[in-house]
């Protein structure tokens, strides 16, 4: 199973964030639209994210709960079409959450930096230092800790969990 190591962070500045990771990554980064649905699971979380154009992927990851740089394990499914993809685990699993996220998306070596504008939370950053076979988890969380850095990302800003987990309870159902 593919893996990486995160961090996801809260940003008071995001215009700021957004001109240091253009420096970094020397580029001005891609907008992606996105629509994730939680689905219910023993295990790990299960979501299909639909990128709002009849494309989007169902993905299974497992991470700790923890602030700070973290393994993440996952699996990926492309699909060409989300919508009754979604009717069909809505249906078996049952929906435990929806997030709608517009994310800025910069490349800066072996990570892939988020800026994130989450709906009902407001404006927060992640990376996912996709590991290399070769690597140790150590390696790529010092690769995390040095971008978080140069990103000027305070431990103090740190959150767990995943954005589903950080939205109210009523804002989860939509």
């Amino acid at each position: 199973m593919p893996s990486n190591v995160e961090i996801k962070a809260k940003v008071s500045d995001p215009a700021q964030f957004a001109q240091t990771a253009a420096e970094l990554s020397q580029s001005e980064g891609a907008i992606i639209r996105q629509h994730d649905t939680f689905f219910s699971c023993g295990q790990g979380r299960l979501k299909l994210r639909d990128f709002m154009n009849g494309s989007g992927q169902l993905i299974f990851y497992e991470r700790p709960d923890t602030d700070g740089p973290k393994l993440s394990r996952y699996s990926i499914s492309p699909t060409s079409d989300p919508t009754s993809l979604k009717a069909v685990l809505s249906d078996a699993l049952g929906v435990k959450g929806e997030v709608k996220k517009e994310r800025r998306l910069f490349l800066i070596g072996q990570t892939r930096v988020h800026l994130d504008t989450v709906e009902g939370l407001g404006h927060y950053m992640e990376l996912e230092v996709v590991m290399r076979p070769e690597q140790t988890v150590d390696e790529g969380q010092q690769v995390a800790e040095g971008l978080m850095e140069q990103l000027r990302v305070s431990r103090d800003s740190l959150v767990t969990g995943a954005y589903v987990d950080l939205l109210p309870k009523g804002a989860k159902e939509t």
